[in-house]
C-alpha cells in the first residue's frame, strides 16, 4: 500500500501551492518544478523552460496537435508550449486551487481558445478525453500511489505512435543507513509514492504500452548548492510530522540526496506502441 493516498496528494498541493509560487524562484513563471541549466542555458528563465523546450522538440517532431499535461500545477508549462507552437492542450490536476490559477493565467495569456485544465486524476482519467499526441508529467509522477495504472492510464489516453515524457526524480544506488533516512524524509516531506530505479520504471512503462526512447540524465544541471538551500540544511532536523514545514523538510533531504548520487533527475521518453 501506498504511503499517501490521492486525497493526500490533493491537500497537500491545495496547502502548499501558493507558497510555491510566490516563495519559488520560479514564481514569477509559474513553474513551480525546477531550474535546469542544461547546454545554451543563460538565464534563469530559460532554466526554467528547460524541460518544457525538450518537450517542445518532442511536439515538433511529431507534428502533433493535442498535448496533455498529467499533474500541470497552475498550467504554466501548457501555456509555454502553447505560446510557442500551435497546440491544443488539456492540464490535469488533483487540486481545484490549481485549477483555478491555471485557468486565470489561461485567460489572462489569450489561450482560452485552445488550453483547458480540469480537476482529475491521472491514475483515474475521465471518460472521453480527447486522446494525446503527447503526455507528459513534469515532477507528478512520483506522486503516483500506483505507478502501474499511471501507464496503464496513460496507455489509455496515448494515440499509437504518439509520446509519453516523464522529467523526474529516479532512484539511484545507495543503501547505507544514511541514504535510506534521508529518501525516506524526502518521500515523506513531499508526498512521494512512486521513487523507482531507472530499470522498474521502464519496465511498467513496457506493460502500459510504451517503448523506451531516451533517457537524459539532468542531475549535474540542478542547482544543489545555493545559499537558500544551505541555510535550509538545518530543516532536515525537524520532525516530519510537523506538516507546516513538511515540504521544506523534504526539499532540504532530496537536495541532499541528489547530491550524494542517491537520487537522480531524469528526462524519459517513450514511444506508444501500437
Amino acid at each position: 500500500m501506498s504511503p499517501f493516498d490521492t486525497e493526500q496528494v490533493r491537500r497537500y498541493y491545495d496547502r502548499n501551492t501558493s507558497s510555491f509560487v510566490a516563495l519559488g524562484q520560479g514564481g514569477s513563471l509559474g513553474a513551480i518544478h525546477r531550474a535546469v541549466w542544461g547546454p545554451g542555458t543563460t538565464t534563469r528563465e530559460q532554466a526554467f523552460h528547460f524541460v518544457e523546450d525538450r518537450i517542445a522538440d518532442v511536439v515538433r517532431r511529431l507534428g502533433s496537435a493535442h498535448v496533455v499535461d498529467l499533474g500541470c500545477g497552475v498550467g504554466a508549462s501548457l501555456c509555454y508550449l502553447a505560446r510557442l507552437l500551435p497546440i491544443s492542450g488539456t492540464g490535469v490536476t488533483l487540486s481545484p486551487i490549481q485549477v483555478r490559477a491555471a485557468r486565470e493565467r489561461i485567460e489572462a495569456e489569450g489561450l482560452s481558445d485552445r488550453v483547458t485544465c480540469i480537476e482529475g486524476d491521472f491514475g483515474n482519467l475521465p471518460d472521453g478525453m480527447q486522446a494525446a499526441d503527447v503526455a507528459y508529467a513534469i515532477e507528478s509522477f512520483v506522486h503516483a500511489p500506483d505507478p502501474a495504472r499511471f501507464f496503464a492510464e496513460a496507455g489509455r489516453l496515448v494515440r499509437p505512435g504518439g509520446a509519453l515524457v516523464i522529467c523526474d526524480d529516479v532512484r539511484r544506488r545507495g543503501n547505507s543507513r544514511e541514504a535510506e533516512r534521508s529518501i525516506h524524509r524526502f518521500k515523506r516531506g513531499w508526498h512521494v509514492n512512486s521513487l523507482l530505479e531507472v530499470d522498474e520504471l521502464r519496465s511498467l512503462a513496457s506493460e502500459g504500452g510504451f517503448e523506451h526512447e531516451s533517457t537524459e540524465d539532468l542531475s549535474s544541471y540542478l542547482e544543489l548548492r545555493r545559499a537558500r538551500d544551505r541555510m535550509l540544511a538545518f530543516l532536515g532536523r525537524l520532525p516530519l510530522e510537523d506538516t507546516r514545514f513538511g515540504h521544506l523538510v523534504g526539499g532540504s533531504a532530496l537536495q541532499r540526496s541528489l547530491a550524494s548520487g542517491w537520487i537522480g533527475y531524469d528526462l524519459m521518453v517513450f514511444t506508444r506502441t501500437a
